[in-house]
């Protein structure tokens, strides 16, 4: 077995203390630190995301999954820098402002992260204009997340899309919704343009919503 496959497996087991090491012998063996991302971590993690929206695992051994690549990316940041590899966007995340919930929020950034994205946290409590602002300082940003976990929160939420629909550069990125009182039809109701009913799913579309952009 090679490397990068047991690498690929002790990610998808959650083995934290194994991964930098393998993430070094991976490398060492020859393979492409891009590679290494893609092939020896994400693939894992989006293996582990379709067992957990099976109901195969919970979030806890998903959360540990996530944490295990997160290991192997340290390792691997000074490689993929040099060789001019970049992860595939940046990803915005945060709480509407009146929510003081983070849970959520940062499990679905473990997961983006898992799939490639460089993660800007704006945190949780987060005013509209931070959210705009966030968009429109930073050309590299592709998708914006916007989470709410109370009902109470949840016109914050149709205000923060409200201004994100109405930014001057609008065009440069997508708009994802995600939350325990979140649905569908009220993703619908304040024209985001995803919504997704948990984590795993989140990370998947994000990645589908870059790669459709930049093709």
């Amino acid at each position: 077995m090679s490397k990068l496959d047991e690498l690929s497996q002790a990610v998808e087991a959650g083995k934290a203390k194994l991964v930098p090491a393998l993430v070094q012998a991976a490398l060492d063996e020859g393979n492409s630190a891009t590679d290494v991302l893609n092939v020896g971590m994400i693939d894992a993690m989006d293996r582990v995301g379709e067992k957990f929206k099976n109901g195969d695992i919970f979030v806890p051994e998903m959360m540990i999954a996530a944490r295990a690549m997160k290991t192997g990316v340290e390792i691997l940041k000074p490689y993929l820098a040099s060789s001019g590899s970049a992860f595939i966007g940046k990803y915005v995340m945060g709480t509407v402002y009146g929510d003081l919930h983070d849970i959520g929020k940062n499990l679905v950034i473990m997961m983006i992260e898992a799939a490639g994205f460089e993660v800007i946290d704006l945190g949780i409590d987060v005013p509209v204009e931070k959210f705009v602002e966030a968009v429109e300082n930073d050309p590299e940003v592709k998708i914006v997340g916007v989470s709410a976990l109370l009902t109470t929160t949840m016109p914050a939420m149709k205000e923060t899309v409200e201004a994100l629909n109405e930014s001057a550069v609008r065009d440069r990125f997508k708009i994802m919704v995600g939350g325990a009182p979140v649905t569908q039809e009220f993703a619908d109701e304040i024209k985001a343009d995803v919504y997704t009913a948990d984590a795993a799913s989140a990370a998947q579309k994000a990645k589908e919503l870059v790669l459709g952009l930049a093709g």
